[in-house]
This record gives structure tokens, C-alpha cells and sequence, in this order.
């Protein structure tokens, strides 16, 4: 698990909005317009998300995303390593044998055992780790909205809809949700 970019991010985000969708699919561009977020960058993570089986496409006109398994299945954990891989958070350059007065053949007991700075890192990973693994969609969008005034979501919905009547039809749906 590398340092964790902004695709995760934007992937959890879209995953709670998925929650809040039930199985009405949305597609990654709505989505992506919905919060501001580049579509085609957004595009590149539904795959990932897919092959997980974190989510299920489904194609036509009203086709989209919609979560693949019940929510409080997916842990974020889940959607880190769809997203990000299952890379370790360090890679230990062992450098420690690499001092200068070694010479180019560091003494066994400089390697020896596992890296001071690596334990430390590794245990660090493990807690990461377990931490993501213990929160879920559900456990997460249970306190999404809040904050959010209860017409927000209403607009919300409505912005959806006309999004999604717009796909069958040939009018331009609005870019931003609906005041």
C-alpha cells in the first residue's frame, strides 16, 4: 500500500454516493460531474472497481455502476488495494548496509535481522491495514449526509434523475445539481 492517491479518494466518494443509489446505476460521468471531478480521470478507477467486484456495469442508455455486493461488505480496505494494488507502504532500500566506512562489504551483523526503520514501517502498515479493513460503505455513509440539510438530498436525486431522462432523450442535462 504506497502512498495513497487522489484515485482512492475519488473512488470512495463515488462509492457512497453508489450507496445512496441503491440500484439505480449511475454511470462514472455523472458521477464524475456530480462532484467536480475530471470524467475521464474517473474512468480509469470504475474498472479496477469492477474486477474487485466491488461494483457491477451495466450497459444501454440508463446503464452505470452500481455496487456489486451489499455495502456493509465492501471495507475500504477492499477499495485501497482495487484501487491502489496490494503494495506495501515502504520498500526498505537497505541502505543501512551502504555506510561509507564499510567499504562495500558491510559486516553481517549491519544486515543482520529485519530493518529497525522497516519494523517500524511494517508495524505501521499493519495498523493502516486493519484500520481500513474495520470501516465499511455502510458504516461510513451512515454519517455521509449529516451535515447536509435534508433538501440537499432531494437535489441530489433530482439531479440524477434528469440526468438519467436525459440520456434517453436528446436535450442537454444540466453539468451541476439542481439548487
Amino acid at each position: 500500500m504506497a502512498h495513497l492517491t487522489v484515485s482512492v479518494e475519488y473512488g470512495i466518494h463515488c462509492l457512497l454516493w453508489l450507496v445512496s443509489s441503491g440500484d439505480t446505476p449511475l454511470s462514472s460521468r455523472d458521477l464524475a460531474e456530480l462532484q467536480g471531478i475530471s470524467p475521464s480521470f474517473l474512468a480509469k478507477i470504475f474498472p479496477k472497481l469492477e474486477k474487485a467486484g466491488i461494483v457491477a456495469a451495466s450497459e444501454g442508455v440508463r446503464g452505470g455502476y452500481r455496487l456489486a455486493r451489499p455495502p456493509e461488505q465492501i471495507s475500504f480496505l477492499d477499495i485501497v488495494d482495487a484501487i491502489e494494488g496490494d503494495k506495501p507502504l515502504f520498500d526498505c532500500q537497505e541502505i543501512r548496509g551502504r555506510c561509507a566506512v564499510f567499504d562495500g562489504s558491510p559486516p553481517a551483523w549491519s544486515t543482520a535481522g529485519v530493518c529497525a526503520v522497516h519494523a517500524v514501517m511494517l508495524r505501521a502498515e499493519k495498523a493502516m491495514r486493519a484500520t481500513l479493513a474495520q470501516e465499511t460503505l455502510a458504516s461510513v455513509a451512515a454519517g455521509f449526509g449529516r451535515k447536509a440539510p435534508p433538501e440537499f438530498g432531494d437535489d441530489v436525486e433530482r439531479w440524477i434523475r434528469e440526468r438519467i431522462e436525459a440520456r434517453g432523450s436528446s436535450r442537454t442535462p444540466r453539468t451541476r445539481p439542481v439548487p
